[in-house]
């Protein structure tokens, strides 16, 4: 099977192949990645993938096909999707397209199917009908109209497509006319094998790594801790994640020295720091399938999570951690008090995680998943038209 996949993270590809998730799909099947790289220049790009990396990089089967200065510009993002995806199936012919989200590039999707007659499945990565909550719980006429071109986006694609990707259950249960669209449910690619687990001794504290803040509820995990914190002082409160208006947040610890604010770093970096976490919390006001949960879990650490999207299917409430309802930071107080104040438990609710992670949520799993989601969106060869797609090679 030869797939085309349009991505739309800025964020570059890791250097390892044994951390790269289209090596691993290298085992069955091939293919090129639209990629937006926040790198600048060719001279950039080159610098970090080697020399001849600029235009396309080979990565096992796949080829990455650049397009510099990551997101800047929506209409060249259009472009760069639509020109380049046509340009790849002169070459050579792909049999499906797969895009990651429902949004831009959802649509550059279908425009690519609807002209080289590919089979096409969307990626839904975020629970869709709260995609406004990103910033303040009153959303702006601009952040009203985003979620307006969400929705447009969402009804186009999912009628349009052949399969969807949900990273879990229930992520289109809010829209009634797109629950029966055909789908395959299983979790983000983590390359749970390369975590190191945690250390059995070392600094305690508990950890949110992500952004926005208010996306992701961090004020109301410093609510939470602020009242544990006198009951716990031996803990700390990290917080990593690319925050702009960090004034604000450190209005909302009051000072409290317990609580430490890190710049967003490479997932490398965060890494150590997750895997030397006491307890991982993610009270978010929205998610799909947070990759940081199982990154904790993968390195055998509890975790607590809001009970928004996609949470409840990594986090199985008792088991490996907790969920507890959006928006109740009293809630949350009570878990994490409940951990901080029990090591035994701690230790059970991490050990479980790590098994989950490494058996139902590793690479192989994805693997076996996304390979029989493609299959089942592409026809069998004698079920195919035998009339040419509307693109062809002249």
């Amino acid at each position: 099977m030869r797939i085309l996949y349009i991505h739309s993270t800025p964020v570059p590809p890791p250097l390892d192949s044994g951390t790269d998730r289209f090596a691993w799909l290298s085992e069955s099947m091939e293919g090129d990645v639209l990629h937006p790289i926040w790198s600048r220049t060719p001279d950039a790009v080159e610098r970090k993938f080697g020399a001849g990396s600029y235009p396309a990089f080979t990565k096992g089967r796949f080829r990455y096909r650049w397009r510099l200065g990551g997101r800047r510009g929506r209409s060249g993002l259009w472009w760069f999707y639509l020109s380049a995806g046509l340009r790849i199936y002169r070459e050579r012919r792909y049999d499906c397209i797969v895009t990651y989200s429902h949004m831009t590039n959802g649509l550059c999707g279908v425009i690519l199917k609807l002209l080289t007659g590919a089979r096409l499945v969307i990626e839904i990565v975020t629970a869709p009908e709260r995609i406004y909550l990103t910033y303040r719980p009153r959303p702006t006429i601009g952040e009203r109209l985003m979620a307006m071109y969400s929705d447009f986006c969402l009804h186009v694609c999912i009628r349009l497509c052949d399969r969807v990707h949900l990273l879990a259950p229930g992520l289109l249960a809010p829209y009634k006319r797109l629950r029966t669209a055909p789908a395959s449910v299983f979790h983000e690619f983590v390359p749970v094998s390369a975590i190191e687990p945690r250390p059995e001794a070392g600094e305690q504290y508990v950890l949110l790594v992500g952004a926005p803040w208010y996306l992701k509820g961090v004020d109301l995990l410093i609510e939470a801790f602020r009242r544990l914190s006198p009951d716990f002082p031996e803990i700390k409160l990290k917080l990593m994640g690319d925050y702009p208006d960090r004034e604000r947040l450190e209005t909302l610890t009051g000072g409290l020295p317990q609580i430490e604010i890190l710049e967003a770093r490479p997932n490398v970096e965060a890494l150590k720091v997750i895997c030397g976490a006491t307890v991982f919390a993610l009270p978010s006001r929205c998610e799909g399938m947070p990759r940081v949960i199982l990154e904790a879990m993968a390195a055998g650490v509890p975790v607590i999570g809001s009970d928004v999207g996609g949470m409840s299917y990594l986090i199985r409430d008792g088991e490996n951690g907790f969920v507890v309802p959006p928006e109740d930071p009293v809630a949350l107080e009570r878990r994490l008090r409940e951990l901080l104040s029990d090591a035994e438990l701690r230790k059970r609710m991490g050990a479980r995680g790590y098994a989950m992670a490494h058996t139902q949520f590793n690479e192989r799993a994805y693997v076996e998943q996304f390979t029989r989601m493609v299959e089942a969106a592409i026809p069998p060869t004698g079920s195919r038209p035998a009339v040419a797609p509307p693109f062809q090679d002249q």
